[in-house]
């Protein structure tokens, strides 16, 4: 009897959050599942089994979206999580007026996305913005940015006179642009967690590696990327789900234009959702896109797991 009372009280407990987690995440997880197996016109019209699955993969304008979301996470993650860990280190040394850089890069992470992306917008503007007027003074040519939907590699080549076939002209110019945003918005976050986590090595290991007459990168090799990589690999799942989600500023900034140069996975679905009203397909689609980064997270704890060291 007195086990289950403990029983009891123990879900009596657990009951708020049961509640909140019930309300608020399964109950719309599963209805949205429902919805995407149905041809919804404010309510199940008629319920279509995997239909608007079947229809989302042979939609070459979906697997486009995708290849852009998937492009935009490569080109972000390595420069976001490098840019971080190198001012971090940085700034984890007693350099004069530490604290106030540590404040100036996080300032852009908790700057309003919407507000500091139409900043941006405006600086990267063709014809009044900032760059472009700085540019035309230095006498050096002045790209479309967020208007220009060619890719950097073809960009770069027919200044040279060559041109690149359509596989090797990289990533559009606009999406670059909206990569430099990101970079710049998100490093603060990336360095504030480094900086915890370079704060968690014991400095008796780098005493102790100075006094057997190891070097500066001998130490950062040895020492502080391997004790490190519970930091790395948190912040590299955390930073491919963000990309993989990323909607606010890319809206913002380009409305997922030129043309479908900066279509990210998210922008596509709410194309589908707000301007065609298909409600049971776009919610397939948020499926789909929920099984990719569920499945890149299984891997890269799979893979990228096995080579963090704790303690």
């Amino acid at each position: 009897m007195g086990r289950c009372r403990e029983y009891l009280f123990g879900y009596a407990l657990l009951a708020p959050a049961l509640i909140l987690l019930a309300v608020f995440e399964f109950f719309p997880l599963f209805y949205g599942l429902y919805i995407s197996l149905c041809s919804w016109r404010l309510g199940c019209a008629e319920f279509i089994g995997a239909e608007n699955y079947v229809r989302a993969f042979r939609d070459p304008q979906m697997w486009q979206a995708l290849l852009t979301t998937a492009t935009y996470s490569l080109m972000s993650v390595p420069v976001q999580l490098g840019l971080g860990l190198f001012f971090a280190y940085l700034l984890f040394q007693k350099v004069r007026g530490r604290e106030l850089f540590r404040l100036v890069f996080f300032l852009p992470y908790v700057t309003s996305t919407v507000a500091s992306a139409a900043v941006w917008s405006y600086l990267y503007n063709p014809d009044r913005g900032l760059i472009n007027t700085v540019l035309g003074i230095l006498g050096l040519p002045q790209p479309r940015w967020l208007a220009e939907p060619t890719g950097v590699f073809a960009l770069i080549a027919r200044g040279f006179g060559a041109e690149l076939p359509a596989w090797a002209q990289g990533p559009s110019l606009a999406l670059v642009a909206v990569f430099v945003y990101t970079t710049w918005v998100f490093v603060g976050y990336d360095i504030t967690v480094f900086l915890a986590g370079l704060g968690n090595i014991p400095s008796e290991l780098y005493d102790a590696a100075r006094v057997d007459g190891a070097s500066g990168w001998a130490l950062f090799r040895h020492i502080t990327v391997p004790l490190l990589s519970p930091t790395t690999f948190f912040l590299s799942i955390i930073t491919v789900i963000g990309t993989f989600k990323a909607f606010n500023h890319i809206y913002v900034m380009t409305m997922g234009g030129p043309g479908t140069a900066t279509t990210t996975a998210s922008i596509y679905i709410f194309r589908q959702l707000y301007e065609f009203n298909r409600y049971g397909y776009s919610a397939a689609l948020s499926f789909i896109l929920f099984s990719a980064i569920l499945v890149l997270t299984i891997l890269q704890n799979r893979f990228a797991g096995r080579r963090v060291i704790y303690g």
